[in-house]
């Protein structure tokens, strides 16, 4: 059996990671400032996390959800004491595209309504509801096409006024930051506005902090930077450091029942604890301040090659969530620090490089990219 060719690869193996770096099958080291889309959250192979996990996996590795789980409330009180919403409910799944689908689905169930209001260039998952709110068809089977879903273009409150006021909208979804579109966030007036208005028409307003979020912007949550509250907020790459962990928090004006969500896996003990051994080391070592300060640490050493006539033409970002627009001519960049200099980045088409490094990058890590980008561009 082959595999299903899904995926463009490089032709690198890494097999072993360590903090900011990952080795490969050949023992060639490389700096890692992309964290495999932003879900290297404490660094590799973080002592804490392997004992943690090394230590449930002995004990249970996994049971079902018919039975009482005291890590999943551990995490639940640990969760919500750092991110900002204690009083609010956890629902733990797998994967970003789940705690999407989840999220819409309590939407609907709250307010009755079906239709999701979403911007424009947004990403949300690549499964079922969460596809079809993804601004992207190419991705979108007739499957996924049901007619639930605007867009509008972000930030344009007048546009999601009008259709607010239609009062058919379940709810509105927003990432904390674009991270797939090239790093772009709301306005702060746009959120505040777009709140006012859910209130308003009876909507419920879902932030999808799945790569923005556990402290990579700066704040645990990037739509914190603007003090708006959300109704749902959807997470996951982060949450548990490469272990396939997703979720939601839910407003407690949404009451549960019985039956209305389920999961084989999502919650499960080994799941748990490593996403406890996260915020756990996301605590002890300041991880979140960490993000804020080694985020303007990496802007500014970044400012010197902005310009018209420079290899960079705009810098985005908060925190460890920095997005590099290049100039025309400088499209080869990413590939060059790769291949060059053994620096792993992320892309966003061809023009735009993404920085999301562990949030444990020190400024030895980020000298050695200024390093590299001096050398590369003379």
């Amino acid at each position: 059996m082959n595999l299903f060719d899904v995926y463009p690869l490089w032709n690198i193996e890494p097999v072993k990671g360590l903090g900011c770096k990952i080795w490969d099958k050949e023992g060639k080291e490389y700096l890692d400032l992309y964290g495999g889309h932003a879900v290297i959250s404490i660094g590799h192979s973080h002592p804490t996390y392997v004992k943690m996990v090394q230590e449930q996996v002995s004990n249970l590795g996994f049971y079902s959800n018919a039975v009482q789980n005291q890590l999943q409330k551990d995490l639940a009180k640990e969760l919500g004491e750092v991110c900002g919403y204690p009083d609010y409910a956890l629902f733990l799944c797998n994967s970003g595209a789940e705690a999407n689908e989840n999220a819409l689905k309590v939407a609907s169930f709250h307010t009755g309504r079906k239709r999701i209001l979403a911007l424009g260039k947004a990403f949300h998952g690549r499964t079922s509801g969460a596809v079809e709110a993804t601004d992207n068809p190419k991705i979108q089977a007739e499957f996924n096409r049901n007619g639930n879903i605007t867009f509008i273009p972000m930030n344009d409150l007048a546009a999601a006024k009008q259709e607010l006021e239609k009062r058919e909208y379940a709810a509105i979804i927003i990432e904390g930051i674009q991270g797939v579109a090239g790093i772009y966030a709301p306005d702060t007036d746009f959120l505040k506005g777009i709140r006012e208005l859910c209130d308003e028409t009876g909507t419920l307003l879902i932030l999808d902090e799945i790569q923005s979020g556990y402290g990579r912007s700066g704040k645990f949550f990037a739509h914190q930077h603007t003090n708006v509250k959300a109704d749902i907020v959807s997470m996951a790459k982060g949450i548990a450091n490469g272990f396939p962990v997703g979720a939601i928090i839910v407003s407690p004006e949404i009451k549960p029942w019985h039956g209305m969500l389920g999961t084989t896996f999502g919650g499960n003990h080994l799941a748990c604890a490593a996403a406890l051994a996260v915020l756990k080391v996301i605590k002890d070592e300041n991880l979140v301040e960490n993000a804020a300060q080694m985020g303007k640490y990496f802007m500014d050493g970044l400012q010197k090659y902005v310009g018209p006539d420079k290899a960079i033409k705009e810098l985005r970002g908060n925190g460890l969530m920095i997005g590099i627009e290049v100039n025309p001519g400088y499209e080869e960049l990413r590939n060059r620090l790769l291949f060059e200099k053994s620096i792993f980045t992320g892309g966003a088409g061809k023009q735009i490089i993404r920085l999301l490094p562990p949030l444990c990058v020190g400024k030895a890590e980020a000298d050695r990219f200024f390093s590299a980008l001096d050398e590369l561009l003379g």
